[in-house]
């Protein structure tokens, strides 16, 4: 257990890795919404809700796939070399100075 400490785990995940994967899912529930509009048009009400619901069940799943694994491509591992890290710093102060403030867009 003593070994842990010689590892760094860093998530190098940001927005615009799943950012397409938002939008092609956001393409499929407003397709589905518009047929969903266009069965109700047709006085079929059951069969739009129906749309909906399996269209929702059936993507939603390959969503979560696609989020989980590409978290997990972009989790890594690295070997920190005890001989070059200080043991007075704490790993919440070596990350925050490389840390930028957040700033307002516009």
């Amino acid at each position: 257990m003593s070994n842990i400490s010689r590892y760094r785990l860093v998530c190098t995940l940001s927005f615009g890795d799943i950012y397409g994967q938002i939008i092609v899912w956001l393409i499929v529930i407003f397709l589905s919404l518009a047929s969903a509009l266009a069965l109700m048009g047709a006085s079929k009400p059951i069969y739009a809700l129906a749309v909906v619901g399996l269209i929702l069940v059936l993507t939603l799943p390959f969503l979560l796939f696609a989020f989980v694994t590409t978290m997990l491509n972009h989790i890594e591992l690295t070997s920190v070399d005890p001989a070059t890290s200080s043991r007075n710093v704490t790993p919440t102060s070596t990350n925050a100075s490389s840390q930028r403030p957040v700033q307002a867009a516009g």
